[in-house]
């Protein structure tokens, strides 16, 4: 069975969570993952279902996720939002839920001083979103451009427009186009296939009642060149007698 690892609820760090756990909350850090990952690099599947939270913690995640040497299938079975979307842009196949939704904006933070100081913040923030922007490129191949004016803008995506702008590469039970992306792709559809399944599978089982039928007319065919072998045999006795 393929381990599956949960990142549910805030993306918090590791010094407080003893309060989310205080108040049974869910949660989930970078430490948190990083414990639950197999040793010996076997498939896993990351269930996602969060708002988001701390960048470093959720780039952490991230990190660990295309590291890790084994085969990393993320689901977003609920919301991806903000670092979470992050998280689940590390998977080697991507998928969602027809119901999930995915949110990307830009990174907020507070400071406070003179107009020098709120204009380095201001440039520490521009820089933090380029830096999510990349794993964005890397999934969807769309310019960092065009993603950081949809983090500008806050953009919210239902599974249809994540699996069009390359998001997700798939939408979990739907399995009409898992296979088939167009009918100019050169591939079978999927209820040709299923056809010629169940004709192989009726080939077979005639092919092998028909083996059974040979075999019986062979033991036949022997069992009568036997008794007519024992009957020559009788004969000559007779008339040797």
């Amino acid at each position: 069975m393929v381990k599956q690892i949960k990142i549910k609820g805030p993306i918090i760090s590791k010094d407080v969570k003893w309060i989310y756990d205080l108040f049974e909350m869910d949660s989930t850090t970078a430490f948190d993952v990083e414990n639950e990952l197999p040793t010996d690099g076997s498939p896993i599947e990351i269930l996602i279902n969060s708002p988001g939270g701390y960048v470093d913690e959720g780039s952490e995640i991230y990190y660990l996720l295309k590291q890790y040497k084994g085969e990393v299938t993320t689901d977003i079975v609920g919301t991806a939002a903000s670092a979470a979307s992050v998280i689940a842009m590390a998977g080697d196949k991507v998928r969602i839920s027809p119901t999930g939704q995915i949110m990307i904006h830009n990174v907020s933070g507070g400071a406070r001083g003179d107009y020098k100081q709120l204009s380095h913040q201001a440039s520490v923030l521009k820089n933090f979103n380029k830096s999510i922007a990349n794993a964005y490129m890397l999934k969807t191949g769309l310019s960092q451009e065009k993603l950081l004016d949809l983090m500008n803008k806050e953009t919210w995506l239902n599974a249809q427009q994540a699996k069009e702008m390359g998001f997700v590469d798939e939408i979990l039970f739907d399995t009409s186009n898992q296979f088939v992306a167009s009918i100019e792709s050169g591939m079978l559809p999927s209820d040709v296939i299923n056809k010629m399944r169940n004709m192989k599978d009726k080939l077979l089982k005639e092919d092998e009642q028909a083996a059974e039928n040979n075999q019986i007319s062979n033991e036949l065919e022997m069992a009568k060149a036997k008794l007519k072998f024992k009957t020559l045999e009788v004969e000559n006795y007779v008339k040797k007698y």
